[in-house]
């Protein structure tokens, strides 16, 4: 019975702690698993939040204001000073 009890405790509190790593560059990101995840630099002190859509388009936004949407290597970034640049499959370029 204290197996089954420790087992179900178990279950119930993995999900809590398994979206977040922190990565070799200091980075700690949040993942819950649904195609959203959250992270923090605490080096640059910039935070993100990112979501991905059902077309597989992820949308990733900073504490600084600036927003990238990207999809298999290829996207758009728009940067909190209104700069914008993008990335296709053979070159790239700012506006």
């Amino acid at each position: 019975m204290k197996i089954l009890v420790m087992l179900v405790c178990l279950f119930f509190t993995s999900g809590v702690f398994a979206g977040c790593v922190t990565n070799l560059r200091g980075k700690t990101v949040c993942a819950d698993g649904q195609g959203e995840a959250a992270g923090y630099n605490p080096n640059t002190g910039t935070a993100f939040k990112s979501e991905t859509n059902q077309m597989g388009v992820t949308t990733t936004e900073t504490s600084r204001g600036g927003e990238a949407k990207t999809k298999n290597g290829v996207g758009v970034v728009q940067g909190p000073g209104g700069k914008t640049c993008v990335k296709t499959r053979y070159n790239k370029g700012c506006n």
